[in-house]
């Protein structure tokens, strides 16, 4: 039996995945219509996160921040039997991924952070990619479990925030390019060129302007844009268009559009369509 602890549109693929391959699957979420709703797929919801883990194999929290995270870990400690495993698929600061893992530890609790590169779909299909690093005993124990959750499991070796690392700077090179086409957008729209045959498979996404069906909410995305400016800032480094870019998305958001997908913020400067550059 499986416990997963927040079933927004990641959460939710993974219970989906897991159902799909005839587990036992108990679900929980702060926001309780959300776990209610998952009823339909054949996993159970439980009002308490404490009930949810109680007994459970294992744990997957795949929440929001470092700060939820912590929350959601209080809110279930009670139900967690002395050698629990807990999988955190949450993007979080190094810090935090750090914190946790000795903390947890030190309670008789296996927390081990796995960040993925995952929309929902891919959680819901087992594809995407997942990162998994620290203690090499805990990384060779739990990757059977994980490995059946993505299409590759990514193992970064001993440092125990390196996964965390890495996940930041992935999203760093998403926003960036974003960024860039943004930019690209904006000057090709003042010259009416359609740059869209250049780059197909990410103008694809900005042109098609399918922002109701997010795979990366926008509210996501700049929560990690924050994580990874909290983490330029703690090594003294001063990062050039990510400020930038998070006010955009600050005024995004601002604009309703929190729940979107987060190629939103180019919504501005996207050109309408033409038959050809």
């Amino acid at each position: 039996m499986i416990a997963i602890l927040g079933t927004g549109l990641l959460g939710s693929g993974f219970v989906h995945a897991l159902r799909k391959k005839n587990e036992d699957v108990r679900v929980w979420n702060r926001s309780p219509e959300k776990a209610r709703a998952l009823a339909a797929s054949g996993a159970t919801p439980f009002a308490d996160a404490a009930d949810a883990v109680r007994g459970a194999a294992r744990t997957h929290i795949v929440v929001s921040d470092d700060a939820a995270v912590d929350a959601v870990l209080a809110a279930a400690a009670a139900g967690f039997a002395p050698g629990a495993l807990v999988f955190d698929h949450s993007t979080t600061s190094t810090a935090g991924a750090r914190e946790r893992t000795l903390r947890w530890r030190a309670r008789g609790v296996v927390y081990q952070h796995a960040p993925v590169f995952m929309g929902p779909q891919n959680a819901a299909d087992s594809s995407g990619v997942m990162l998994i690093s620290g203690d090499r005993e805990v990384v060779a124990r739990v990757s059977p479990l994980l490995a059946p959750l993505t299409g590759k499991l990514v193992d970064l070796g001993p440092r125990v925030d390196a996964a965390a690392a890495h996940k930041l700077l992935g999203n760093l090179f998403l926003l960036a390019l974003t960024a860039g086409f943004s930019d690209v957008l904006a000057l090709a729209a003042a010259m009416h060129f359609n740059p869209g045959t250049s780059v197909p498979a990410r103008f694809r996404r900005i042109l098609d302007a399918d922002y109701a069906h997010p795979s990366w909410e926008l509210r996501m995305a700049r929560k990690d844009a924050r994580l990874m400016q909290a983490e330029a800032e703690h090594a003294g480094i001063a990062l050039s268009m990510l400020p930038a870019f998070a006010a955009l998305m600050d005024r995004s958001i601002a604009a309703g559009h929190g729940e979107a997908d987060w190629t939103v913020v180019t919504k501005d400067f996207v050109p309408g369509p033409t038959s050809g550059a």
